[in-house]
């Protein structure tokens, strides 16, 4: 009876040890993963910014204003007058 109490005891101590190395690798684990979000978070935001500033630069180098300077400056162009329109009508 003896030894059957004492082989029982192990056991709980060994399931009791293993259990407490479990939760310290799971709160790792969680540690770990909270830095890698934390880390892909500031990435994305990053990228937004990044993003927002390219939006706005296409916007600006698309801006007609600009379009139209570089028509007449660069290649010569012109509006043609109210004479050399022709409008078709379906």
């Amino acid at each position: 009876m003896i030894a059957f109490r004492n082989v029982f005891l192990t056991i709980l101590l060994l399931a009791t040890m293993a259990s407490a190395i479990a939760l310290v690798y799971a709160i790792q684990q969680s540690r770990l993963a909270f830095i890698e979000l934390s880390k892909l978070g500031n990435e994305r935001d990053d990228l937004n910014f990044e993003f927002g500033r390219l939006q706005l630069e296409q916007a600006t180098w698309a801006e007609n204003n600009r379009i139209e300077q570089i028509a007449r400056g660069r290649l010569g162009m012109l509006a043609p007058n109210a004479a050399a329109t022709v409008v078709i009508k379906r």
